[in-house]
């Protein structure tokens, strides 16, 4: 299969080209030429279906044209080796826990998945290294971090911005050393992801070394990440709850979303998609409005959400043919303060006893907001309470019981370069480390 920028200038890709390139020429993100149907023999059986089924038959959708079956099996089982429960936290509202991984983070899917298609791609071109770009806003970093450790021929570059994430996010992807560099900038995500888009699009710098990026820019990172949508589906197919599903999603960069319109251009019967914003609220304005305006992110408790100019809005607009009435059909949009969403924390965890992080608890009060009686709801919980276990403990007025897995993170010396934000000295900093 083909792949196309979204600004349609730089000529298409191969899957290859486009996992190992990352972000297109004219500074685009790539899209598939079409996108495959699943049959309705396939909706009929899913309830009896396993997740690595589910991940075997949607990700030969996406990528068997190019990748040997086998091979293309053995990569969805091994990033999918984790469970991904839904569970009922009320009538009418179920949450999808996405934070099972080695990370208790949602992207731990697409970064595991990442990790092995460019692995194969690197083996079967030759090359001696690639190097992977990432800006994180919290979980990303340590998602692929993690995914890439000890990985062969790729060495990864995480960039992060000082003092806004989490000690413990920081922890999984400044503590790991072997080929993971960890950039502290002194700056905000949006200065993180201007400086990798920038290296993508330096001839100079690309001349020299193989670049590629693991945010959900890369195809092979965003892509998968349809896959668990499939299977919150199936389990309430499973209890005869299928009927009138909506999705509600902690929307950042808005690539978990993208993949859940894809899921649903697939066939994936989800009536439509609430996207839950923490401040940083400029897709809430695009949706209300069809206006864009991109501005500087606002720092909040939900980290991961603070992106003031979020790169896959420009798949969102590609995928709708840049229509706002066409997207509002299929999304509405909730815009939540540090205060409801500590609130929502705490008033959960007071009538139900589940516990929220405050990702979650976007979704989950956008999905209580906006839900009709005769729906099934679904919010995804994208990462583990105790990564953000101050916040947290603050609203219940309890301790937060942290993984043993996620507590060893914390007990080991941090690694990190800090930088300024400044394009010419990261530049010079990557040259300097490769």
């Amino acid at each position: 299969m083909k792949y196309y920028s979204t600004r349609h200038i730089a000529p298409n890709a191969s899957l290859q080209e486009a996992v190992i390139k990352g972000l297109a020429p004219d500074r685009g993100l790539y899209m598939p030429e079409k996108i495959n149907k699943l049959s309705p023999d396939f909706f009929d059986k899913i309830g009896n279906l396993s997740l690595t089924d589910i991940a075997k038959i949607v990700s030969e959708k996406f990528f068997g044209e190019d990748i040997d079956k086998e091979k293309l099996d053995a990569i969805a089982i091994e990033a999918l080796n984790f469970d991904i429960p839904l569970k009922k936290v009320e009538e009418g509202i179920y949450v999808l826990e996405l934070f099972h991984g080695p990370t208790f983070a949602f992207k731990d899917v697409g970064a595991r998945f990442m990790s092995r298609m460019l692995s194969y791609f690197v083996k079967e071109q030759h090359h001696d290294s690639v190097k992977v770009l990432v800006a994180t806003s919290g979980d990303t970093g340590s998602a692929v971090a993690n995914g890439f450790l000890g990985v062969e021929g790729i060495q990864v570059f995480v960039l992060y911005p000082s003092g806004k994430v989490s000690e413990i996010q920081e922890a999984q992807f400044t503590t790991l050393g072997q080929n993971i560099v960890a950039l502290e900038i002194a700056g905000t995500f949006d200065d993180c992801q201007a400086l990798v888009k920038s290296a993508f699009v330096d001839e100079e710098l690309n001349k020299k070394m193989y670049l590629t990026s693991a945010n959900s820019i890369n195809i092979a990172r965003f892509l998968p990440q349809s896959i668990y949508y499939f299977y919150a589906y199936a389990q309430l197919a499973k209890q005869q709850l299928e009927d009138n599903v909506v999705v509600a999603v902690p929307s950042g960069n808005l690539g978990n979303l993208a993949a859940g319109l894809f899921a649903k251009r697939m066939g994936l019967p989800v009536k439509r998609f609430i996207a839950a914003n923490n401040r940083n609220d400029v897709f809430y304005e695009y949706l209300n409005s069809g206006n864009y305006h991109p501005r500087a992110s606002i720092q909040t408790i939900a980290n991961a959400m603070d992106v003031g100019n979020p790169s896959n809005f420009e798949r969102i607009l590609d995928l709708y043919n840049q229509s706002h009435k066409a997207i509002q059909h299929d999304i509405s949009g909730k815009t939540y303060s540090d205060e409801e969403i500590k609130n929502t924390i705490r008033t959960v965890y007071e009538k139900t006893g589940y516990l929220l992080d405050p990702h979650g608890a976007c979704a989950y009060q956008a999905l209580k907001d906006e839900k009709k009686p005769d729906e099934s709801g679904i919010f995804l919980a994208t990462a583990h309470p105790a990564k953000f276990k101050e916040t947290v403990e603050e609203c219940i007025g309890q301790n937060v019981e942290v993984p043993e897995r996620l507590s060893a993170f914390m007990q080991r010396k941090k690694q990190a370069v800090q930088l300024s934000n400044d394009y010419n000295a990261f530049k010079k900093t990557l040259f300097n480390l490769t």
